[in-house]
């Protein structure tokens, strides 16, 4: 998008008063959103927004600017904004010989969004909510079908000579159902996305999506009220990695990790998790919602362990806090968009399959809850304490799944609840979101085979054991 040249000389004018580090993050990104309701599309939007932001580093400090004005006199104008924010000693004005760094991944597209007829788009959804409708006419009250994509061009450079180039091609689609019968409202909710392009609705068809969200609003009507109590309780892995991701991921966010703000702090070599639990996060991986060639500081996507055989191996770094621990960047730099600071966040999280088989998991648990959907929830990343909505929950009675059952919620403490895993399936189920932080949203995804917690505190409207 911007020659070397001139990125050079940006990346001058912000070291020019001084500074350790400077680096420009040059953003293209073309959105395009549909949103359907009540049977009607209301909205479609599309739009491209452009812009620059560039930083600079001078200890801790961080001095930050961004401009949608991408000539190189507003470059300019904004390198010599954040050059004066600096304290530092001003010095002989340097020259930077930018190369390009390659990263070994590369993802396929088979149909870019971009072109693709709105036409297509709007026949998708339609197609969604016409099949939510029709799982239950006289009970579905209302669905909500929401469908968008992102083609996103990228360059980074920085006063290291690094200079990187991507592409992210991102795909989405959401289906939100609401059924009621007297007095009960439910809900369903069901969403697919991928680092690809429209090919998406081809792997996953947007009426199977729809119906999906229906039948778990309908089932969910005539569900018993989920029992109280300490229990085990059975994640699937088609429940995905909500657990693995809030109650475990933030707290390997090397940022957190640095302000106290994390229980894994101080913790590299120790036992953190069951022997039988590894928590990795990689980007590489295709067809992800959370995956990418290059993080948003031009440092190569990479697979890192963070907790191996139970023991903690490593944090989430971006530049910043790495430099802080005096080791390199994993990759894990991230920012929402030009006008947002990169800050460590996660890609794809989960942990790895074992051995268990799935079926044979649930059959020795005995008496407990079986959760295939995870709702919402809140964590407290500094303890670790939890609290969650299941989704989908069905009792197991003597090893068996039994009845489905609403209003059931799972509280605990992440660490000790990564200790009570028992038993890990060799099966991996994934979902995909955005992830809030700091007031940034980036996509993710995350998955978790089958598992096994020892025991949970179940919250619920029935009566318990």
């Amino acid at each position: 998008m911007l020659d070397k040249d001139t990125l050079s000389e940006v990346l001058a004018v912000a070291l020019a008063n001084g500074g350790d580090f400077a680096d420009v993050f040059v953003e293209y990104k073309k959105l395009t959103g549909i949103g359907c309701e009540d049977g009607k599309i209301e909205r479609i939007h599309s739009g491209i927004d452009s812009g620059a932001g560039i930083r600079v580093l001078l200890g801790d400090i961080t001095s930050y600017a961004y401009t949608n004005d991408l000539s190189r006199e507003g470059l300019l104008k904004a390198a010599t904004i954040v050059s004066h924010a600096v304290a530092g000693q001003g010095g002989e004005k340097k020259t930077f010989v930018l190369q390009r760094v390659e990263s070994p991944v590369k993802f396929e597209v088979l149909q870019r969004p971009d072109q693709v007829s709105t036409e297509q788009k709007v026949h998708a959804v339609r197609a969604a909510d016409e099949a939510a409708r029709i799982v239950d006419r006289s009970r579905i009250k209302q669905v909500m079908v929401g469908y968008s994509d992102i083609v996103q061009r990228v360059t980074i450079a920085n006063s290291r000579g690094y200079f990187a180039e991507d592409e992210r091609i991102r795909t989405r689609l959401m289906v939100n159902a609401v059924a009621s019968e007297g007095a009960v409202i439910q809900t369903g909710y069901e969403a697919v996305g991928s680092h690809s392009g429209f090919e998406l609705l081809e792997r996953y068809k947007p009426e199977e999506v729809g119906a999906a969200a229906a039948r778990r609003a309908v089932q969910m009507l005539t569900a018993k009220p989920a029992p109280a109590g300490k229990m085990p309780v059975v994640l699937a892995g088609e429940a995905g990695g909500t657990m693995v991701h809030e109650a475990c991921g933030h707290g390997l966010e090397a940022d957190l990790v640095q302000k106290g703000l994390s229980v894994y702090a101080g913790k590299i070599g120790r036992q953190v998790a069951a022997s039988c639990v590894t928590v990795v996060d990689d980007a590489t991986l295709p067809d992800r919602y959370g995956s990418y060639s290059f993080d948003d500081e031009g440092v190569p996507a990479r697979k890192v362990v963070l907790i191996e055989n139970g023991i903690l191996k490593d944090f989430l770094y971006d530049r910043l806090t790495a430099h802080r621990d005096g080791v390199e960047s994993n990759g894990h730099g991230r920012r929402e968009s030009y006008q947002h600071k990169p800050i460590p966040r996660m890609g794809n999280t989960f942990i790895t399959p074992g051995q268990d088989d799935p079926a044979q998991i649930i059959r020795d648990a005995g008496n407990g809850l079986l959760v295939k959907k995870m709702g919402g929830g809140q964590v407290n990343t500094t303890t670790g304490d939890f609290v969650f909505d299941v989704a989908e929950g069905y009792l197991i009675e003597n090893g068996a799944v039994g009845p489905l059952v609403r209003g059931a919620t799972l509280t605990g403490n992440g660490p000790a609840v990564l200790r009570l895993i028992e038993a890990v399936g060799s099966d991996l189920g994934f979902t995909i979101g955005t992830c809030g932080k700091d007031g940034q949203g980036v996509p993710v995804s995350d998955a978790q085979p089958t598992i096994r917690i020892k025991e949970l505190v179940v919250g619920g409207t029935g009566h318990g054991e």
